[in-house]
C-alpha cells in the first residue's frame, strides 16, 4: 500500500470523505468535481483498490485536494479499512466512486450528526435512469417503493458516520453487502434521511447488467444474514409487494418485472452461496459509461 500521512483535525477539515476505487477512471473525476465544489473543506481519500487503470492519476490530477492510497487486493472491504486507517477526522462520509454528491450536500449530511442523538445519514437518493431500459427503470421504480430502501441508508452510495457510529461500524463482521449491514446497526431513531441533500445514482443501462448487480445484492444479504447483521424486516416479502399494488395499481406490470429479475438473480446467486464466495464482485459497467 502507499504510504500517506494520516490527517487530523487541527488541520481545519470539516469531514472525511473515504471513496473505494477499483477501476474507476472513467467516472471519478466526476465524482470528485461535484465533491470539491468550494462549499468546504473536506479530507478526501480516494483508495484504489486492485486498479488497472488511470483511476488513481486522475484522482491525483486534483492536487493537494486529494489524499490517494493505493492498495494491491480489489476489495471494496479492504479499501474502506485503509481509508479509515489513514484520517481521524470525524464526521466521516462513505462514498462509492460512481455516485455524486456535492460538498453542499456534504454540509447538509453532516449538520444533524451534531445533535449527539442522530449517530448516521444518508442523502435522498436520486436515480439517473434516463438512459436505462425500460425493464431496468420499472425495476428500480417498484425498488425504491420497498420500505428498506425509502427509510435505511442502502443503495445510496454515500452515508456519514459520526465517530461513535463509526467504531459500532467497525465492530461488525465485514461482509459484500456493507451499507445493508451499516443501515441496520442503527436503529430507526438513531438515523436520518437527509431530504436536503441528495446523491446522484447512475443506475445499469441493461438488463444483463442489472443482473449482475441483483446477483451481488442477493449473495451479499444471504452473508449479512447468515452472520447476524441484516434485521429481519428488512428483507421484502410477498406483503410488501401486494402492499404497493393495492396503493398503486399501475405498478402491477412493474411488480411483474421485479419478482421476474429477483427470481433470475437468486437463481444465478445459489453458486456463489452454495460455496461461500462472498467476494466475487457482481459489477455492472454500463452504469460506468
Amino acid at each position: 500500500m502507499s504510504s500517506t500521512p494520516t490527517a487530523g483535525h487541527g488541520q481545519g477539515f470539516l469531514a472525511s470523505v473515504v471513496i473505494p476505487a477499483h477501476d474507476e477512471e472513467r467516472g471519478i473525476a466526476r465524482t470528485l468535481a461535484a465533491l470539491l465544489d468550494g462549499s468546504c473543506t473536506l479530507d478526501v481519500l480516494v483508495v484504489c483498490n486492485g486498479c488497472t487503470d488511470g483511476t488513481a492519476e486522475v484522482a491525483r490530477g486534483f492536487g493537494s485536494a486529494v489524499r490517494v492510497l493505493e492498495i494491491a487486493e480489489a476489495s471494496k472491504t479492504a479499501a474502506v479499512k485503509a481509508g479509515n486507517a489513514a484520517t481521524d477526522v470525524f464526521p466521516r462520509v462513505h462514498l462509492d466512486a460512481d455516485v455524486t454528491l456535492t460538498g453542499a450536500d456534504v454540509i447538509r449530511l453532516i449538520e444533524p450528526l451534531g445533535s449527539g442523538s442522530i449517530l448516521a445519514t444518508a442523502p435522498r437518493r436520486v436515480i439517473a435512469s434516463d438512459a436505462s431500459s425500460v425493464v431496468v427503470r420499472w425495476y428500480y421504480e417498484v425498488w425504491e417503493q420497498l420500505p428498506q430502501v425509502a427509510e435505511g441508508l442502502v443503495g445510496r452510495g454515500a452515508f456519514a458516520l459520526s465517530r461513535a457510529a463509526q467504531e459500532r461500524v467497525d465492530a461488525l463482521p465485514q461482509v459484500m453487502s456493507d451499507d445493508l449491514a451499516v443501515s441496520d446497526a442503527f436503529g430507526p431513531d438513531e438515523r436520518l434521511i437527509v431530504d436536503a441533500a441528495t446523491v446522484v445514482v447512475r443506475p445499469p443501462r441493461v438488463v444483463a447488467d442489472l443482473l449482475r448487480r441483483r446477483v451481488r445484492v442477493v449473495t451479499g444479504n444471504r452473508q449479512a444474514s447468515a452472520v447476524g447483521v441484516r434485521r429481519p424486516d428488512s428483507s421484502t416479502g410477498l406483503s410488501t409487494l401486494l402492499s404497493i399494488a393495492w396503493r398503486r395499481p399501475s405498478f402491477v406490470p412493474r411488480i411483474g418485472v421485479f419478482l421476474v429479475v429477483t427470481a433470475i438473480a437468486r437463481f444465478r446467486a445459489r453458486r456463489f452461496i452454495r460455496s461461500g464466495d462472498f467476494t466475487t464482485w457482481q459489477r455492472d459497467e454500463s452504469s460506468r459509461v
